[in-house]
């Protein structure tokens, strides 16, 4: 519930900042208008993203008969879950890594790639399964189309900013004039609060997922070691992924600096780990 009501609290944020800034670009009929394209973008987006993310990782439909591992852990863990029994695909990568999607859990995905199968103890990769089930189960790729939309519509109105205030300001039928400096300023800081704002939604649903996903499991002992694995062997062979993308997998698929950690979508893994054994008790 605690992650919940932060989830909520963030994207109440979100929204105050996109409707500040619309405020500042055109008023109420510039929020209208971003809402409008970002929330078309986000329906398409939404009800065809996981074959998108699909496609472009190459991954393929595992059978019970090619996979009963797989099958087998994913069987269990949504039945504890109480939800239908995703569908399962491969990723074919060394990296050791795997994600959910899914618009819902009726029509769920769980993708693992060949290095997380071939690297983890079967106590390990139920943890991590468990983690992406506890995904669909709190409906978590519902919540980050609501935040990406929001987001996407803050950057469509500091778009306009930024030529309001090249352009000097703008005027609205009452004869106020923007302010130029003001425009400048949302145009800059919106954007970069919107982002945080995001990265903040993702983390508090990694935790989230986390936290249910131990219960499904039935211990924390195997997704902690699980963690703390992926993270050391993530960095050593990396995947491939798109930043549109990398938010989706358990670990953060490929490593950056200071800047990047500060907008990953990630807590850092040792927070998680430690986070899991408080919940052993």
């Amino acid at each position: 519930m605690a992650n919940w009501l932060k989830t909520m609290f963030l994207l109440t944020a979100m929204t105050a900042v996109l409707l500040l800034i619309g405020g500042a670009v055109g008023g109420r009929t510039g929020v209208i208008a971003a809402l409008a394209v970002s929330l078309g973008i986000n329906f398409v987006s939404y009800w065809f993203s996981d074959k998108i993310v699909l496609k472009s990782y190459r991954a393929k439909e595992l059978t019970e008969a090619e996979a009963p591992r797989l099958h087998g852990l994913v069987g269990e863990l949504s039945r504890a879950a109480g939800i239908p029994k995703p569908r399962v695909f491969r990723i074919p990568s060394p990296s050791p890594n795997a994600f959910a999607t899914g618009r819902n859990p009726s029509h769920a995905v769980v993708a693992v790639t060949d290095g997380i199968t071939e690297m983890l103890t079967e106590e390990e990769l139920k943890g991590v399964l468990a983690h992406e089930i506890a995904h669909v189960r709190n409906r978590d790729i519902l919540i980050g189309t609501v935040a990406a939309s929001v987001a996407s519509a803050v950057m469509f109105l500091s778009y306009f900013a930024r030529w309001g205030a090249l352009l000097g300001g703008h005027s609205d039928r009452g004869g106020r004039g923007g302010n130029p400096i003001g425009l400048l300023a949302a145009a800059i800081v919106a954007p970069i609060a919107a982002l945080i704002i995001q990265m903040a939604v993702s983390r508090s649903r990694e935790y989230g997922a986390d936290e249910a996903g131990a219960r499904f499991a039935g211990t924390p002992d195997g997704l902690a070691r699980a963690l703390k694995k992926l993270d050391a062997l993530s960095r050593r062979v990396p995947l491939p992924a798109g930043r549109t993308t990398s938010h989706l997998f358990i670990v953060k698929p490929f490593s950056g600096g200071a800047l990047l950690n500060l907008f990953s979508t990630h807590p850092p893994i040792e927070k998680r780990i430690l986070r899991l054994m408080e919940t052993r008790g």
